[in-house]
């Protein structure tokens, strides 16, 4: 038989619309369905791969964690449900091939930044409030690493690092500050750098050059993007930027860190996989933490509670401090300022931050010590805290301290 163009089987014999044997679509479809199979479970293998090499990245640091155990009656109760308060400590160990280039490794370290991060119960600010190594204070008894006791005294407040590690530093802060330590994560010079490195720079302004052979930092002035070794050399520069004092140490490491703040949250890492793997990597095999935080899972779950705050709500400020009476070298608290602010964060109560006023260009001439012109920094503003008056309460007004938050360092 055949069609008006005289072709055999007329249009499925030209193949324009026969289908496959049902058998071989059966087939097809199998073999369709088998490789979609293999690609989910390969997809489910390369997850949990990457998720068990992160999570193994972290380590915990359960020593200190024993030590927290042997002292809790002593330790502060937590006042506020729901909040949380995190100890960051940057070490300034010289042990290891990627830390022996800032120093001799004589064993043992000192915490070179120590930045205690509030998170309020529901979650819409953070605070981080900056405590100076220099700071003299009551340091504890603490077990050291070859197994003894020191004896309570009066001292540096970086110190208690060196004789004690974590446990004795989060001991120190909270007999200083009534606040409870929740957790707490220890960052080294290497594993800052990489950090750094992961979201592809920090963007700062330098109104000078910089030239500081001590912190392997040199650039030109204007819009930089830090990177690595300079990123480093810029949180820890002291004499060749602005007076050579920690005050403007800690200012430049608080405006480091908005800026990380603000490029974290962007778009750019967050919805990035090239990027965002690198950062997790890099900040998992970076830090100590207590065994509560040493999980991916723990980790996830501290940075889901903080990534939707707006920059303008993630506020830095120095513990109110001025030089110390017995040695201007040292810095010592203003009170009742430092007691205002403890009690703000101690019991989950709001705080409000304004800038500080600009600095004059310094005099090359001079070297001034923290401040010592200016007298207290991070001073509380509000007057004296109001009590109940007849009947009803006088409401309390929001305390008011020197500071930034990350919504103000967009580089001008």
């Amino acid at each position: 038989m055949t069609d008006s163009a005289g072709i055999p089987g007329g249009a499925e014999a030209a193949g324009g619309d026969r289908k496959p044997p049902r058998g071989r679509r059966r087939r097809l479809l199998r073999w369709i369905g088998l490789g979609a199979v293999l690609l989910v479970l390969a997809g489910a293998a390369a997850g949990w791969w990457l998720y068990a090499k992160l999570d193994a990245n972290i380590h915990a640091d359960t020593s200190a964690e024993a030590e927290l155990r042997h002292y809790e009656r002593e330790r502060p109760a937590n006042f506020a449900a729901g909040a949380q308060n995190i100890l960051l400590i940057g070490s300034d160990s010289r042990s290891g091939t990627e830390n022996s280039g800032y120093g001799q490794d004589g064993g043992t370290q000192r915490s070179d930044t120590t930045i205690l991060l509030h998170l309020p119960a529901d979650r819409r600010s953070a605070t981080a409030v900056s405590i100076p190594r220099d700071l003299m204070t009551a340091v504890p008894s603490c077990l050291t690493s070859d197994g003894s006791r020191t004896g309570e005294r009066f001292a540096q407040f970086n110190w208690a690092f060196q004789w004690g590690g974590a446990a004795c530093t989060i001991r120190t802060v909270e007999h200083l500050t009534g606040v409870r330590i929740d957790h707490h994560m220890v960052v080294d010079f290497a594993g800052f750098k990489k950090m750094v490195d992961a979201v592809g720079g920090v963007e700062v302004c330098l109104r000078r050059p910089v030239d500081d052979a001590e912190a392997h930092l040199r650039l030109p002035a204007g819009r930089q993007v830090l990177r690595g070794e300079q990123a480093l050399g810029f949180v820890r520069a002291r004499h060749s930027l602005g007076n050579g004092s920690d005050t403007e140490r800690m200012e430049r490491q608080q405006q480091f860190l908005g800026s990380l703040v603000k490029k974290v949250q962007s778009n750019g890492v967050l919805l990035n996989p090239a990027r965002l793997y690198p950062l997790l990597d890099a900040a998992t095999s970076s830090v100590t933490t207590d065994p509560g935080l040493a999980s991916l899972r723990g980790l996830y779950e501290l940075v889901r509670g903080v990534r939707d705050i707006p920059t303008d709500q993630v506020k830095f400020l120095t513990v109110p401090r001025r030089p110390y009476a017995a040695d201007p070298n040292r810095d010592e608290l203003v009170e009742p300022d430092a007691a205002r602010l403890f009690q703000q964060l101690r019991m989950d109560r709001p705080l409000t931050i304004t800038p500080p006023e600009p600095e004059p260009e310094p005099d090359p001439q001079v070297t001034a010590r923290d401040g010592a012109a200016g007298g207290a920094t991070g001073a509380g503003s509000e007057g004296p805290v109001r009590e109940k008056s007849g009947t009803a309460a006088t409401p309390t007004p929001v305390p008011t301290f020197t500071g930034t938050t990350a919504g103000a360092a967009d580089c001008r």
